[in-house]
């Protein structure tokens, strides 16, 4: 009879490491990264099977703070670090800590690749609005006219939408919380790990420091009812103090706000479809924070899971190929055709 027993369960403790977590005190950060060491034991995966993948800015840090493996590698290039890693041990759980500037800016390519390939990553998008690291630029998130050291006469940009592009770019599974709604948050990085493809999350954040207040409309107590819509997938789409306002169908297939009562029930209301096969209704969704009297949706906004990874079918290539032609001999391909010697 066998003896052997199971490992005992792990715990938030065994994602902990030794270093001191050095963000400045009050950052979003913190709260991330709470939310991310207490679900990761809550997976069944062992710890070596994970790995974090990051590029450059605060958020980037992330792979000291967590006992699994993990990667700093270079500004915006986190997603084909991970891309690479993902694609040669399909096994592991590859997930990407990044910011808004380092995904969007100059990683912006590295995400939208990654995302349209279905690469089995899960990307953790910081969003606060602004670089913290370089000290208080603006960033491809920053409002529109935001005052910033860079634009000290405010930015003329037009601020990026992360989970529009993570949509336009047919990301499988596309998710947006809040870094102090930590039951949310949680609830979310559980729908993102079961996710077999890419897996794209904004998580609004505040800076304290240089972008303090980067998301008040959304947390603060008294205005969180009334500008945040929790999307339930099967649920109709209500939200507001007393649970009067709702999201209605246009006869044109556009979307408007509309009063519960007066002939208007929970019936007339869209009913939430994460796991609707096309795009086009998560990007609806995701442009209505920018209308006004709209809310901004949090929650899964898009979970299809029916395409094939990346890294699977690269490696069925490799198997059909295998089967054809045979293992292969790398020596000879390395002497096949003119070759020299350098001495």
């Amino acid at each position: 009879m066998s003896t052997a027993t199971l490992p005992p369960p792990l715990t938030r403790k065994d994602f902990q490491t030794d270093q001191e977590v050095r963000w400045c005190p009050g950052c979003g950060d913190y709260a991330i990264l709470a939310a991310v060491q207490s679900v990761f034991p809550e997976l069944g995966i062992p710890r070596e099977k994970f790995v974090i993948v990051s590029g450059i800015g605060c958020s980037s840090r992330f792979p000291y703070y967590m006992n699994t493996y993990g990667f700093h590698s270079i500004h915006g290039r986190a997603p084909a670090v991970a891309t690479g890693i993902k694609a040669i041990r399909p096994d592991l759980e590859v997930w990407v800590a990044t910011g808004d500037g380092d995904a969007l800016s100059i990683g912006g390519n590295h995400t939208i690749h990654m995302l349209r390939r279905n690469v089995g990553v899960k990307v953790l998008l910081f969003n606060n609005r602004i670089y913290g690291l370089t000290k208080g630029q603006y960033s491809p998130t920053s409002e529109f006219n935001k005052k910033t050291k860079s634009t000290p006469f405010g930015s003329v940009d037009r601020p990026f939408n992360p989970v529009s592009l993570a949509i336009g770019s047919e990301a499988t599974f596309v998710a947006r919380s809040v870094d102090v709604f930590q039951a949310h948050l949680k609830e979310v990085l559980k729908a993102a790990a079961a996710h077999r493809g890419s897996a794209f999350i904004e998580i609004l954040q505040n800076c304290n420091i240089f972008n303090d207040g980067a998301w008040t409309s959304l947390t603060e107590k008294d205005a969180r009812t009334d500008h945040v819509l929790q999307l339930e997938h099967g649920k109709p789409l209500i939200f507001g103090k007393n649970r009067d306002k709702g999201i209605r169908r246009k006869p044109d297939g556009d979307i408007e706000v509309v009063t519960l009562g007066n002939g208007i029930s929970a019936s007339d209301l869209v009913v939430h479809d994460a796991h609707h096969p096309r795009p086009s209704y998560a990007f609806l969704l995701s442009h209505m924070e920018h209308r006004p009297g709209f809310p901004t949706p949090i929650g899964v906004l898009r979970a299809w899971d029916d395409l094939p990874r990346y890294e699977d079918v690269i490696h069925s290539q490799i198997d059909q190929v295998i089967a054809k032609r045979g293992a292969g001999d790398l020596d000879k391909l390395l002497h096949t055709g003119d070759t020299w010697e350098v001495k």
